[in-house]
């Protein structure tokens, strides 16, 4: 009778706090261990894929520049493979010579590369050319031309053998993009900046406009039969444009970020579109779409968790994430919107932060509408970004190891809190009001933002790159080049390892910033687990077992 009523009230009274508001939540305790990682996202081929050729065999080639592979698509089942691997493999856009060879611009590394045949070795036959990015054979005399986009703005006549320099043909055209040599042996493509079609005789770089229509085109080819088919990569439109009368019609609507296109030799057309790793095939008749292959993510990176769900910077896309059913919805695009190579992601109470370290940029996005309010430019390699509840913003450079609060209307005052940081790559902020960040010198780093006063809290770690702090106040960080996660105690750095052999790391090519693409971890309330796999895109879950 007496532990019945005591029972009875002890369920009153637990009843009542909880609906006055004074039972606070409990957290997780910390689990005895951690389940296999579970898929969430799935894995797919490419990191971002651009240029695109079918060479005499048949072989339908694709190439990535953030992967640094060239891969082989088979065209029958969408299957593809590494067909020449990193770093040398890096590859913007691709074209095969009247004797079978195979040539591609390896856009970061300003190189541009022919391989004469499949058992030849690789030869290098033009360096030191930033944005060297399309690139074209004229089929009848074997004169090879190349273009410098984005990094640079220039058409050149290249020597296939690399005994001359190259040759400079015209300069400032406005980004001569995916191209291809005529017949007549001039060149047609699209100009990036203008929204124009154009002819350009390469003896003296003189420019004739054929179309003025296009947003923003991207590549064109010929289908030898009086037309050059583009694509617009800002409106997602695949058109037919009449080499005689300029007439444009659009034969197929595709999603947004289209990169390149080539036509096989029955006609068939294939699409590039970078931010959906895909490869469409087009019926140039019907203009009825299959797509090859394709992806939910491009290159997986940074990630945070907020609102129920994840937020992933994509490279070129921005990207959430059902955490329930691995769904992934766009909330931007390249070339559709205005983000600008996102790598990492910030969460702050009213704003999310899009970290670019190749553009040295911080976009700001409105957590509500997820529209931008600003886009902050003039950082040295910017390797994530915080937005903070007083308007500020914090900031860390791997460039200059610095650690920045920047304030202002126009976010023009920049103070360093604390520098001589050891290649910080990301951060968090704590549950105790400190920032703790991991360093690529093998660091995880407590910061006091008061006093700037540094902290080492875990050393000799493998590269580390994102982390993310558990309801049960430890740290858990990834180590891509030890391929795990480890999960780390802040008051005493006693780890333990939460999994191994996961598929992270994604190499850079030479030049690029060590940490290259970052993985991103997160943890949600559960003490569930997320991380991008950047390796092959896939998205990671892996849960508490207690």
């Amino acid at each position: 009778m007496h532990s019945t009523l005591l029972l009875r009230l002890t369920a009153a009274i637990g009843l009542t706090l909880a609906i006055g508001g004074c039972a606070a939540p409990q957290k997780p305790m910390r689990p005895a261990a951690w389940a296999t990682p579970e898929t969430l996202v799935a894995p797919s081929a490419f990191h971002g894929v651009h240029g695109l050729a079918v060479d005499a065999k048949g072989r339908l080639l694709a190439g990535s520049v953030v992967g640094n592979n060239l891969w082989e698509v088979d065209r029958k089942t969408g299957q593809a493979k590494v067909f020449i691997a990193g770093p040398e493999g890096q590859a913007d856009d691709i074209a095969i010579g009247p004797k079978g060879e195979l040539a591609w611009t390896s856009y970061l590394q300003g190189v541009l590369r022919i391989r004469d045949n499949d058992g030849a070795p690789t030869r290098v036959v033009a360096q030191g050319l930033p944005g060297i990015n399309s690139l074209a054979f004229d089929q009848k005399t074997g004169k090879l031309y190349g273009s410098q986009v984005f990094l640079g703005d220039a058409l050149w006549e290249m020597d296939p053998s690399g005994q001359k320099p190259p040759r400079a043909i015209a300069k400032d055209l406005g980004g001569f993009n995916g191209f291809e040599v005529g017949p007549d042996g001039m060149l047609y493509g699209p100009l990036w900046f203008k929204g124009q079609l154009v002819r350009i005789n390469p003896a003296d770089g003189a420019i004739t406009v054929i179309n003025s229509e296009f947003k923003v085109p991207a590549a064109a080819n010929l289908d030898g039969k009086g037309n050059l088919w583009a694509i617009d990569t800002r409106t997602g439109e695949l058109a037919k444009v009449d080499l005689a009368s300029g007439r444009k019609t659009v034969v197929a609507q595709l999603n947004t970020a289209l990169d390149n296109l080539a036509i096989s030799p029955e006609g068939t057309i294939y699409v590039s579109n970078m931010a959906d790793n895909a490869i469409i095939e087009v019926n140039p008749t019907t203009g009825q779409t299959k797509t090859l292959l394709s992806g939910k993510l491009a290159v997986a990176g940074g990630m945070k968790l907020g609102n129920g769900k994840l937020w992933i910077a994509d490279t070129f896309a921005f990207r959430s994430i059902d955490t329930a059913t691995g769904d992934v919805t766009d909330i931007a695009r390249m070339q559709a919107s205005d983000i600008e190579y996102p790598a990492m992601v910030g969460l702050g109470s009213r704003q999310i932060a899009l970290t670019s370290w190749f553009t040295n940029t911080v976009q700001l996005i409105d957590r509500k509408t997820l529209k931008t309010v600003d886009m902050v430019h003039g950082f040295k390699t910017p390797y994530d970004a915080i937005p903070m509840d007083d308007g500020s913003l914090l900031v860390i450079e791997i460039a200059t190891g610095n650690l920045l609060r920047v304030s202002g209307a126009k976010h023009d005052v920049r103070k360093v809190v604390t520098s001589g940081l050891a290649g910080p790559v990301q951060m968090v902020l704590g549950q105790d009001g400190d920032l703790y960040l991991t360093e690529a010198a093998g660091n995880l780093v407590r910061v006091d933002l008061a006093t700037g006063t540094k902290t080492v809290i875990a050393s000799q770690l493998a590269l580390p790159e994102g982390l993310a702090q558990t309801p049960w106040g430890s740290f858990i960080v990834a180590e891509p080049m030890a391929a795990r996660l480890t999960e780390i105690d802040p008051l005493n750095g006693q780890r333990r390892t939460v999994a191994e052999n996961l598929p992270i790391g994604l190499e850079g090519g030479p030049g690029m910033p060590p940490p290259y693409n970052v993985t991103g971890v997160a943890v949600g309330d559960d003490g569930v687990i997320y991380v991008s796999a950047d390796r092959n895109n896939a998205v990671l879950k892996i849960r508490p077992l207690r």
